[in-house]
Parts: structure tokens; sequence; C-alpha cells
């Protein structure tokens, strides 16, 4: 898979996405962000452009002159590296091929509470079930116990290693 990344003009990002993928053979996302909005003491879920004027493309092949993006009218330009490489590499790669398995679409992230139960989902206390002590939410993790030793010993945990603890289900 080849990625690249285009700069355009906000207002034609959906209109220059249809027409580079019809040009170059190759599958064009403007991702978006899903964010919250309160109508009514409703939540709506709106989607607004999470990197306004920016384009990502995905080819099988690569595109043989990456500089002929430039001619879809509302392209600024296509990015590249100080080698002049116009295919996305290391950290801009894993981003763009992120944004691609979702689907452009990135959704809100979580936000935990101090006192709420969650089930740890990743690593050697997977499937545990703990109360969470204390919130970073500047650093996304909170403060944990889990039994060690046979004692309940405090660490920090990721917001992407936990997830909200099943309701209650009663026993037949």
């Amino acid at each position: 898979m080849y990625t690249y990344c285009v700069f355009c003009e906000t207002q034609k990002c959906k209109s220059i996405a249809a027409q580079a993928e019809q040009l170059f053979d190759c599958r064009a996302i403007s991702p978006k962000q899903v964010q919250l909005k309160w109508v009514k003491r409703e939540a709506i879920r709106e989607c607004h452009d999470l990197l306004p004027g920016y384009i990502f493309l995905y080819a099988e092949e690569p595109i043989a002159n990456p500089q002929t993006i430039r001619h879809i009218p509302g392209v600024v330009r296509c990015l590249s590296d100080q080698e002049h490489r116009y295919v996305l590499q290391d950290g801009d790669e894993k981003f763009a091929l992120m944004l691609l398995q979702k689907d452009g679409i990135i959704g809100k992230t979580r936000v935990y509470q101090e006192g709420e139960m969650v089930r740890i989902c990743e690593g050697a206390y997977a499937g545990l079930e703990t109360r969470i002590l204390r919130v970073d939410r500047r650093s996304m993790r909170m403060q944990i116990e889990i039994p060690f030793g046979g004692m309940q010993v405090k660490t920090w945990v990721e917001y992407e290693m936990v997830k909200e603890a099943a309701a209650d289900v009663p026993a037949e």
C-alpha cells in the first residue's frame, strides 16, 4: 500500500477526493472527527474535519508522478519529506493507515471518572475488574489497584488498556 497526503482548499476536500479517486485509481479520505453537540438537552453527533484541508490517498501501486495531483483544481500541494519522497514514511504512514482502518472517521475518546469500575483488556491482568482511583485526563491515564503479593498495589494504566466494566448480571 502506498500512502500520500495532499493539502488543498478546505471547502473543496470532498470534490478533490472524488477526482483523485478517479484519476489515480486510489482511495481518498478527508478524515473526520465525531463530536457531540447539545441541542435542547439532547446529544447530537456531528462530523467535522479532523485535519481541515488534508486528504490522504491510498494506492495499491505507486502513483507514477505524484506532482500531477496538483493539477486538480483546489489542490495546493502534494506533501513530501526532505528527500522529496511523496510516499508517506514511518509515523506519518502509520497515522494514515490508522485513518484508513477507521474509514476516515475518528470517534470520541471515552472519558473515565474516579470511582468508576473498569475491566482491564490487555496484559497480565486482562479480564480483571477494578475501580478507578484517580484520572489524569491530560495524559489519558488512570490510577487503579491490582492484586499483587497478597496486597492491593496502585498503578497507572492508559485509557486504551481498559473498557467499561460489564453491568452486574443477576445470577439465575
